[in-house]
């Protein structure tokens, strides 16, 4: 049992685009939101496992097996837990319409939030044009990106020294690229037309590393962010309102902290600090 208390309780939280496998991945902000968070159901929607990293060289820390350990002690301990399949842990596509350790392993899957509203929920490198069509870009890109998330990293390390609140380099500089503000939009419109043909209410996807609440043509789209930029999460709330949340927060010493300290916003260091990215009430249907 963890003896951090339990602080946040939703009815649902989805989180994705983790990485565990890859120095990038911010997995003791990871292990504390887990730990001072409590659903009835929790969607893996993608790239939990860096399958693509892992076959270049082996990198597996402590930290990455103890967020594994705490994602299936909470299934053991009752949380539905919903498994989906990424590019990057392709591999467990094998897998689909298996239950694994009470974890359920699916393609897609849709979800009925308390109000009423069905979403779709999927990562969506389907809909992403240069990973089903020219692999080859995909994987520089990703070694890209990497660099990008090694040089971030370091610039947070001597903000953190200086006293300033953690920033994402990567995250800015895809904001300030035109192209990929363009790939961005693209993407969203995609989704939220595929959520239009299914007909339900809206739809929730990872893959980008873009956490976004918004309407689009009267759909709904919700993007829940990524583990290795903005540490987000997206939350349904028990009278069926969605959150987009940023979980940061200082990596040392996790483990010997009692309780969780939590604020609206905040510059200083301190653990499990929620920031609130926005707020969605129920949409009309």
């Amino acid at each position: 049992m963890d003896a951090r208390t339990i602080s946040h309780e939703y009815r649902s939280i989805w989180i994705s685009d983790i990485h565990l496998g890859t120095p990038g991945c911010k997995a003791n902000f990871l292990l504390d939101f887990l730990r001072s968070t409590k659903s009835e159901n929790l969607y893996l929607v993608g790239d939990i496992i860096d399958g693509w990293s892992l076959q270049q060289g082996w990198y597996w820390p402590q930290a990455h097996n103890d967020v594994v350990q705490k994602i299936l002690r909470k299934a053991r301990q009752g949380t539905r837990v919903v498994f989906i399949p990424g590019n990057h842990d392709e591999f467990a596509r094998n897998y689909v319409d298996h239950d694994f350790g009470s974890i359920q392993v699916v393609h897609e899957i849709v979800h009925t939030t308390v109000d009423g509203r069905k979403f779709l929920v999927l990562h969506g490198d389907e809909f992403d044009v240069v990973v089903k069509y020219a692999r080859w870009l995909a994987y520089l890109g990703d070694w890209s990106y990497g660099l990008c998330l090694k040089l971030n990293d370091t610039l947070n390390a001597i903000r953190q020294r200086l006293g300033y609140s953690y920033w994402s380099l990567s995250a800015y500089l895809k904001l300030k690229v035109k192209n990929a503000v363009k790939f961005i939009a693209d993407f969203e419109n995609a989704l939220a037309d595929v959520a239009k043909d299914r007909g339900v209410d809206g739809v929730i996807c990872g893959h980008i590393h873009h956490p976004e609440i918004r309407e689009i043509n009267g759909v709904t789209y919700c993007n829940d962010g990524d583990w290795v930029e903005s540490c987000s999460a997206l939350v349904e709330h028990f009278d069926g309102r969605l959150e987009l949340i940023h979980w940061m927060g200082a990596v040392a010493s996790l483990s010997d902290i009692q309780g969780n300290k939590s604020c609206d916003s905040s510059s200083l260091p301190m653990p499990g600090i929620l920031k609130s990215m926005g707020l969605f009430g129920r949409s009309r249907t």
